[in-house]
Parts: structure tokens; sequence; C-alpha cells
């Protein structure tokens, strides 16, 4: 049985200070994300337009599918497209084969981390290097990405260090940035001057002109493109856009929501082949065809992967990317796993504050989203019979006044009479690393009866 986010939580934060220093770091980048958009005085009206264009794009997602396919067959490219993540994974091996291809590079995409890419090639004695520095170190550690902007970001360059003296060769011990990043640039160009088929993620493919956009920092999504003479770029199907001129509208949000950037440091157009070379597309339903088709769910395909909602969560913040057991953490990710995969747990890992959703660039309820799907594991019964007997008590105590102000003064007692071993029993997770406030004399009520000005206003 796989772990719980509340156990790879509790791992998490059994060390304090990776746990604060995971939740300082990332607070920081919500903070320069604040001060991005603060600088532009129509932020929010830009928030609204690209709402409207990803309903406008959802609305009709197949007529704008059919006009990319078009456009793009009319460039040069050959399109394929996979109802899965099995057929997804046999087509990319199949183009490999058709070449004869030994040396391939990726740059950062979720979708093949989504399918399992890597893994599938690997089995089929096929390597593929993840040319992304972040994606590139997990990729020597053997783990998955705890951050879709930033996959390395649970780790500290020390342990970068020792990853890259064991990998690299570099020196023990030696953890400075600047000499870390001059390693890995000699090693991976190397891998680009040898690429015989790059793959890349796809952040827009524009339905009107063809092409597919690719926004990086690092450029390795170019080096590997003109290295290689194959490329192969991989989408979900809701990455469409319907016109050029939309474009503008999602690289002003996507950088500065992401990083607190102005614009990504590339922000790269394929439309054709190479002289020579071959170009393919590759769009993936894999479960979104299902989201498109339920009213209450459709929003989370507006997502344009910024990672903005993870950098402001405080649960993620505080309990690490890698605890939520799927391959898209945070609050995003705890609304896209449960259509494909068995994760009940992660809709209840949420604060349901809202920050998220009062940041998502693309205006996605993210909270209310959450509070559906808690609502639809309760009503299947997927979740675990001591939280459905918890909630269905907390209705039972909810539902009648009288209940109601009789087990809030048996509460207000226990609390502050009965010893603290008799609150904290095992059953009682909630109270892990957290103390109940002092109990009131009296409750509100019965305060405000007291304490009612208009009453006394009257009298």
């Amino acid at each position: 049985m796989n772990s719980t986010h509340a156990e790879n939580a509790a791992q998490f934060l059994a060390d304090e200070p990776r746990a604060n220093w995971h939740d300082e770091t990332l607070w920081i980048v919500r903070q320069k994300r604040d001060k991005a958009a603060a600088n532009i005085p129509e932020w929010e009206r830009l928030r609204q337009q690209a709402s409207a264009i990803k309903d406008e794009v959802l609305a009709n997602l197949d007529v704008y599918l059919e006009q990319f396919e078009a456009a793009a067959i009319k460039n040069g490219a050959t399109v394929f497209w996979a109802a899965d993540a099995a057929e997804f994974n046999q087509i990319m091996l199949n183009i490999i084969r058709r070449h004869k291809a030994k040396n391939i590079v990726k740059s950062k995409s979720m979708l093949t981390e989504e399918c399992g890419l890597n893994r599938f090639l690997q089995s089929q004695g096929v390597e593929v290097v993840d040319t992304d520095l972040g994606e590139r170190i997990i990729q020597f550690r053997h783990e998955a990405p705890s951050h879709i902007v930033l996959p390395a970001i649970h780790l500290k360059r020390q342990e970068i260090g020792e990853t890259f003296h064991e990998k690299l060769g570099t020196e023990a011990g030696n953890s400075d940035p600047t000499y870390l990043t001059r390693a890995a640039r000699k090693h991976l160009r190397e891998k680009f001057l040898a690429a015989e088929i790059a793959i890349t993620g796809v952040n827009f493919a524009v339905a009107e002109t063809g092409s597919v956009v690719v926004c990086t920092n690092e450029g390795n999504a170019d080096m590997g493109v003109q290295s290689a003479p194959v490329q192969i770029h991989c989408m979900g199907l809701e990455k469409i856009l319907p016109r050029q001129t939309d474009l503008g509208v999602f690289t002003r949000l996507l950088a500065r929501n992401a990083t607190g950037q102005a614009v990504t440091s590339y922000t790269s157009h394929y439309m054709q082949p190479k002289p020579e070379g071959a170009m393919y597309i590759v769009i993936v339903d894999n479960g979104r065809s299902a989201r498109l088709a339920n009213p209450k769910y459709i929003q989370s395909l507006k997502c344009i992967r910024c990672g903005g909602c993870m950098n402001t969560c405080p649960v993620y913040r505080r309990s690490g990317g890698h605890s939520y057991g799927y391959v898209i953490p945070g609050p995003i990710g705890s609304i896209l796993a449960p259509h494909t995969h068995h994760y009940p747990d992660l809709p209840f890992a949420s604060s349901l504050c809202g920050s998220c959703s009062n940041v998502c660039p693309v205006k996605i309820e993210i909270h209310e989203q959450l509070y559906h799907w808690r609502q639809d594991l309760m009503q299947h019964r997927q979740t675990s019979w001591l939280k459905r007997m918890a909630m269905k008590a907390t209705g039972i105590a909810l539902s009648g006044n009288r209940r109601y102000n009789t087990l809030g003064a048996v509460a207000r007692w226990a609390v502050a009479h009965l010893p603290r071993k008799l609150l904290y029993l095992p059953v009682n997770t909630w109270g892990v690393g957290r103390e109940l406030p002092q109990a009131p004399q009296q409750s509100f009520k019965a305060w405000y009866k007291t304490n009612n000005p208009s009453k006394k206003q009257t009298s």
C-alpha cells in the first residue's frame, strides 16, 4: 500500500531545519511573484483575459485541435495522437527506432513525467538525458521532481555538490554554485553535440499557425533542437491557444507568476523541421477528455503549469513536493491526481485557504475543486473509515442547535480539565505538532447574548 500524504509529510517534517528552509525559500519566490504582478497595472485584467481565452479553447477544443493539426502538417511536421500514457510511450519508442537513434536529449516536460517516458524507454534499452539542470540533478539521484518549475528545490547545494562529485567527478566538498554550473555545462554540452533526437515539452500550441512554443530559462530546449536533426514536441491536448495574438497574454503572466521574472529567458517558437530533418508533434489525452466532459472539474484543464499555487500553499511549503506521491504536487496536483490515479487523500492535503486560487494566472478556483473532490470521495466511500465516521459525527453535531451548544460546552470543559495525554491520543494525528488553544470560559453565543450592543441600546 502506498504511503499517504500525511505519512510522507511527517517524514519531511522530521528534518525541521530543511522544512523551515523549504518553506522560507518558496515564500521568497511567492513574494517575487507579488512584486512582479504589482508592476503591471493591468495584471488582473490579464488574468481575466487569459481565463476567458482558456474558456474559449475548452468550449471549442475539437475545432482548435483539428485546426492546429492541419496547420502543423502544412508546415511539414508529423502529428501523432495518443489516447493514454501507454500509447504515447509506444509512439515515442517507434520514432526513436525509426531513426535508429541512440543519443537522445530532453528538456523539461511534465507530460513525459506524467506518462513515465524515461522509465519506459530505459526498460527498452533507450537512455534519455534530461538537460534542464534541475531535472538532470534529480535524474542523477533517481528522484522525481518535487516542483514543476523548480524540480530540485528540495535539495541544498551541498547535496548537489556530493551528487556531482559522484556522477561528474567534481571536487569533493565543493558546492560553489558557479563551479557546479560550469561542470554541468561541460557535461551537457557533450550530450547536445552528440544528440540525434531532441524531445521537448510544449508550453503553448497555436492553432492558427501550427507552431509550438517552449519557454525555458537555460536555453536547453533550443540547444537540443538546434543540435539534433530530429525534434519531438510532446503536448497535452489542452495546451492549445486559438491565435498568435493570444500568446502575449500568457507570456506576460507565465514567468511573473512562476518566478517573478518579467519573461522567461528563452521563448522559442518551433514551426518547421530543419532541412533534411524531421519534426514530430505528439498530442496526448491521458484522461483529459474525461475532465473536459465533467463541468465540475473542467477548469483544471486551464492550468499553464506556472507552479504559483505551490509557492503560496502553506501545506506544500511545509510538507515538500515528494509527500504528494504524484508527479504534479501541490494544490493543482491534488485536483489532477484523483482523475486518473488513486490518491484519495490529496484533496484533503489543503487548508482550503484559497491562496492558490488567488494567485492562479488563469483564475482556476483550485480550492473550490479541492472541496468538490472531498465531497465526491466521501460520497463514493473512497476515504478511510475513521474519516467517514468523524465527518458523520461532526455533521450530526452541527445539524442541531441544542446538540451544538451541548457538545461545545463538553469540548471546552475537556480542553480545560482533561490530562493532555487523553486529548492527544494516537488516533488524533491532527494533534501532532499542534497545541489546542486555551478554552474560553463561555461560548461566543453566550457572550453575545450578554453583550449584544443592540439589546443594550433598546433597554
